[in-house]
């Protein structure tokens, strides 16, 4: 595939969709071979449906792109790809997401996981087009995603998800939304020039707050799921709390990131290049696995 096609589809931001696998993760069937299936199946789905979206977004927001000092580099911004081929490349994603469920090991799931898949693809059309442009509609749009790709998750997998699996995949995601807000009123500070329309509606005072307040609520939440009857009965284990170490850790290297070095702008490539975060992760998806499959 052309380098500039496969720079338009973001195939690094497929990262996000690993909450499709969460879960199965959490649902203690990481041996199970038909949800390790589904949940693949479920992951490219989402991943093809995003790279679509990602076409669309950059070629409603062409003008935009190219006034801006980074986004002027995407390849429709710069010239490298063409509207038109960023727009047939946008139908093909399209039929790949769905032509993907035909994998799954069960016509019902299939159908179920196709409605998710077009409700989060009508959602993030209106975000592109409408949405965005309202402050904290925005970030709650965005995290309204990832709960979907969760939802999904369970589907595909035939896994009951806790409510509180539910809630901290919204209150992470508009943390980390909020985060990336932060950076764009920065630039604006510097520039006087807002990077979106509306910028202009946050200020530092407002992110700053709203970033503590939705961490400190993920963090609690987080530990109410660890102790929560139905987890601990459903792992046979009084100590998944001890987890929380790990995830309290997390949000204060993420905050550190956001306010002291300044770099929340793409959470994505922050995981990516991050050693500190990506040891946090590991430590706690390895205590995790050990108290939920080893430890009984």
């Amino acid at each position: 595939m052309n380098k500039n096609l496969l720079k338009l589809i973001r195939p690094k931001q497929w990262l996000k969709n690993v909450f499709v696998l969460l879960p199965m993760f959490f649902g203690g069937s990481l041996l199970d071979p038909d949800d390790i299936r589904n949940s693949l199946v479920m992951f490219f789905g989402f991943s093809f449906i995003a790279s679509s979206i990602y076409c669309f977004n950059d070629i409603i927001d062409v003008e935009a792109d190219r006034k801006h000092p980074v986004k002027c580099k995407r390849p429709i911004a710069s010239g490298a790809v063409s509207v038109r081929q960023a727009w047939l490349l946008m139908a093909i994603l399209f039929i790949m997401a769905l032509a993907v469920l035909v994998l799954f090991t069960d016509f019902s799931i299939a159908i179920n996981a196709g409605f998710i898949l077009l409700v989060y693809y009508v959602l993030n059309l209106l975000y592109c087009k409408w949405l965005k442009q309202h402050a904290i509609v925005d970030v709650c749009v965005i995290a309204f995603g990832f709960v979907l790709r969760v939802l999904a998750g369970g589907i595909s997998t035939d896994i009951t998800l806790s409510k509180w699996l539910v809630l901290m995949t919204f209150l992470l995601t508009l943390f980390l939304s909020f985060a990336k807000r932060r950076d764009d009123v920065l630039r604006m500070n510097e520039t006087g020039e807002p990077p979106r329309k509306n910028t202009i509606r946050y200020n530092l005072t407002f992110i700053n707050q709203a970033i503590t307040i939705t961490a400190s609520v993920t963090l609690v939440c987080y530990i109410m799921y660890t102790v929560s009857p139905e987890v601990v009965n459903r792992f046979n284990s009084d100590l998944l709390y001890l987890t929380s170490v790990f995830v309290l850790l997390g949000l204060l290297r993420y905050i550190q990131i956001t306010v002291v070095d300044k770099k929340s702008g793409d959470p994505t490539k922050m995981m990516l290049q991050d050693r500190f975060t990506q040891a946090v992760v590991f430590c706690w998806a390895l205590t995790f696995l050990v108290l939920i499959y080893i430890i009984k």
